[in-house]
């Protein structure tokens, strides 16, 4: 480290940070000069090229891009997003919302770009981050973080080294991406099986309204909310068949419940429904202390005729996704009427029949969700993985020159 000389971030370019265009969705173009915007970068990979937006000529040669220029994100969730420029990205231009440095002759980027990727870079934006409407880290505050940084033929072995071994996981995390889309595949395939019948003397098909004996419909109302109380579940808590509380964190107060919920209060394995942005996401309801409110209906099964569970899978079916969208209106968000909802058609075999495939499904599906909360993990062990080792490999923690990239980070605080 007798080498490595502290700098701050301007020292190391030829700028002291350059924001992009200021631009509005009406001067998008069909096709000319690409801009990259903070949504473009944030994965740290370009999006395709089809999904991105164009503008016409760029007004000034400041505002395009070169081969190694390093993009930060001014905003966002969090702040601090980065992208180093492809020969292939060059001409194009960048948004507003992003800064641009240059680095100088004498500094490898892809070492500058690993650098802004550290743990100690990423934890100076998340303190120093202004709080206000929205997250915004400026280009001032960029060029003055401190960077330690060595010459610049160890500046490229380390960038060797580091795109090597990172590329690597890349590898994994993309692996582990492809097993959780085919257990997803697996998942719906099983689902699709247990409502799937031979032929029409295995089930009778009835109207959604024949087996549900109450429609408590919140849709429409929005409470007064406050900082504490009682969650207020809305359709963007409801994801991935459960209540996702941290998807969104309301309340409304305790004094105000039970005139809130004169509609009807929830009970115990009651079906939560979306009816629109999103349509078609279901829950049970597990724990009754919650209110309930906008895009939200409430299905309480006749549970003589059949259980709730032959319910909520069967809206979370692709047969069942399908009926609720054959229903649905709408060009921008697809919703569906209350009267429309009722009609959906659901088969019914015999009660013994439906608790003997539910038993099966519930089993395999199980283990499904089981190792998909292994590959879930495993991507959060590859990404604490990474960036230990970005971050020892650029404060010099160990001599790339020798190392293999195993245990290399180990002891050392991601």
């Amino acid at each position: 480290m007798s080498s490595w000389r502290n700098l701050r971030l301007k020292d190391l370019c030829v700028d002291g940070g350059q924001y992009g265009l200021n631009v509005s969705a009406e001067t998008y173009v069909q096709s000319g000069v690409r801009l990259l915007r903070t949504t473009d970068i944030s994965s740290g990979v370009l999006t395709p090229e089809e999904s991105g937006v164009f503008v016409g000529d760029v007004p000034e040669a400041r505002f395009t891009l070169a081969a190694g220029d390093l993009l930060l994100s001014r905003s966002g969730t969090p702040p601090g997003q980065s992208y180093l420029v492809r020969p292939t990205d060059a001409g194009m231009t960048f948004a507003g919302y992003l800064v641009r440095f240059r680095p100088r002759s004498n500094v490898d980027p892809r070492f500058l770009a690993h650098v802004a990727r550290s743990a100690p870079f990423q934890h100076t934006i998340q303190a120093e981050s202004v709080a206000s409407t929205i997250q915004n880290f400026n280009a001032e505050r960029y060029a003055n973080i401190r960077v330690a940084a060595p010459d610049f033929a160890q500046q490229c072995r380390i960038a060797d080294f580091l795109d090597a071994e990172t590329a690597k996981l890349l590898r994994l995390e993309r692996h582990s991406c492809r097993l959780t889309e085919l257990l997803e595949e697996r998942k719906s395939a099983l689902i699709s099986a247990c409502y799937t019948f031979a032929g029409a003397d295995e089930a009778q098909v009835v109207p959604l309204r024949r087996v549900v004996k109450r429609w408590i419909d919140y849709r429409g109302a929005t409470p007064e909310k406050t900082d504490s109380g009682i969650p207020l579940v809305t359709a963007k808590n409801i994801r991935d068949g459960r209540i996702d509380y941290e998807a969104s964190r309301e309340y409304i107060a305790e004094d105000a419940y039970k005139d809130w919920m004169r509609r009807g209060l929830p009970e115990t394995e009651d079906v939560l429904l979306t009816t629109e942005a999103p349509l078609g996401q279901v829950a049970f309801i597990s724990d009754t202390s919650v209110a309930l409110a906008q895009r939200v209906i409430v299905l309480r099964v006749h549970r003589d005729i059949c259980s709730p569970e032959w319910v909520y899978w069967y809206l979370r079916s692709p047969q069942g996704q399908a009926e609720l969208e054959l229903r649905a209106t709408g060009s921008t968000a697809l919703g569906i009427k209350a009267d429309r909802l009722r009609g959906v058609p659901i088969p019914m075999p015999t009660l013994i029949e439906s608790r003997r495939r539910l038993r099966s499904l519930s089993t395999q599906v199980a283990q499904i969700e089981g190792l998909h909360k292994k590959l879930v993990r495993q991507r959060t062990l590859v990404a604490e993985r990474r960036q230990a080792l970005i971050t020892a490999a650029v404060t010099g923690q160990f001599d790339v020159t020798t190392a293999s990239g195993r245990n290399v980070s180990e002891g050392v605080s991601a």
